[in-house]
């Protein structure tokens, strides 16, 4: 028989290494149920559950305004976030005025991404009773153009006016509310057109075409190819996105999609699930290796996802550098690299 001593030595170090193994309890925010950051999320839960690595409590419907902040503040261990919320943050303006330029650079510094996803490609688009001719028939009319604050109303804003020339509360009349209310918005008559970032199939236009039918414009090619809007590409937050027309699913019937020459462009939003710079490297490297190993199960967990940029770090498409501050974790690096992928200087923290 072993020595008492040495057997309660042995169950201490067992259970020391059960410790040192067990699955962390991590805590996520993301936007609300229906697209592809809240789906990033909600398959990481699964697979890091999965893989052992974290059980994530993942509390949806959020204002990532918010959830960026608590990330930064160790409030939160997880949120999605548009990348042009890290940027705001690092400035100290927008949302986060209040808060001041040093204090957001400060609290911006603390932020690393794991992995890319574009959250959607603007879109102008109405209901075909409305009798809408297109982007240069807005003046005068109601648009829809996102939530009452945060990354998608500024941009919708920006596109319009480089698209048509007109400015909200001048040239037409702009519609807020939140994302929750979006279909009924859509679908109660109450705008003219509509100016939100969609996916390829959009869940809002699946169930907005229950009202009538639908025709969605693409941004005009010669508004796209000036430089005003070139230069807006490249703005925190944005990439430049094409799709052939025939791939553009956007419904089984009664949506119509116009462009001038058979290819899809739109100004596409990109974000990503981001950490505190804190976080354990091995605990970020693993995270982002489920997402890495499990992206042909997250790929076919939706019909949009094909075309939601999971996996896709190149630099220009992804919205990594230039006039983004945001850098990915060191493990989330290091799990991309080991996967095959390149992560440019630029991006590495």
């Amino acid at each position: 028989m072993k020595p008492l001593k040495k057997l309660l030595t042995l169950a201490i170090a067992g259970t020391l290494t059960c410790a040192v193994n067990a699955a962390e309890n991590l805590t996520a925010e993301t936007a609300s149920p229906g697209g592809s950051i809240h789906l990033s999320m909600a398959h990481l839960a699964e697979a890091a559950s999965e893989a052992g690595i974290a059980n994530i409590q993942v509390a949806d419907g959020q204002t990532l305004t918010n959830s960026i902040q608590n990330v930064a503040e160790g409030k939160t261990d997880i949120a999605g976030t548009p990348y042009i919320l890290p940027f705001l943050l690092s400035k100290g303006r927008g949302p986060y005025s209040k808060l001041g330029e040093e204090k957001g650079a400060e609290l911006a510094g603390n932020l690393r991404a794991l992995y890319p996803v574009t959250l959607g490609i603007f879109a102008m688009y109405a209901y075909d009773s409305k009798g809408l001719g297109g982007w240069d028939d807005l003046e005068g009319r109601t648009i829809y153009n996102g939530p009452p604050r945060g990354a998608a109303l500024t941009n919708a804003r920006s596109i319009i006016q480089l698209a048509t020339g007109l400015k909200e509360g001048e040239g037409y009349k702009g519609v807020q509310v939140n994302w929750g209310q979006a279909v009924k918005t859509i679908t109660d008559g109450s705008a003219d057109a509509v100016v939100l970032p969609i996916l390829f199939p959009d869940s809002r236009i699946t169930q907005a075409l229950a009202s009538g039918n639908m025709t969605v414009w693409s941004t005009p090619k010669d508004k796209w190819e000036s430089e005003g809007f070139q230069k807006y590409l490249k703005a925190p937050g944005s990439a430049p996105f094409t799709l052939d027309a025939s791939k553009a699913t956007l419904g089984e019937s009664g949506v119509t999609l116009v462009t001038e020459d058979g290819t899809f462009r739109g100004l596409a939003t990109i974000g990503g699930d981001i950490v505190n710079k804190d976080m354990p490297f091995e605990l970020a490297k693993a995270l982002t290796k489920a997402h890495i190993d499990t992206l042909d199960q997250l790929k076919a967990k939706a019909p949009f996802a094909r075309y939601a940029g999971y996996g896709e770090v190149d630099v220009v498409r992804s919205g990594m550098c230039g006039a983004n501050p945001l850098k990915y974790h060191a493990g989330a690096v290091a799990a991309w690299e080991e996967a095959g992928y390149t992560i440019e200087d630029c991006a590495k923290p």
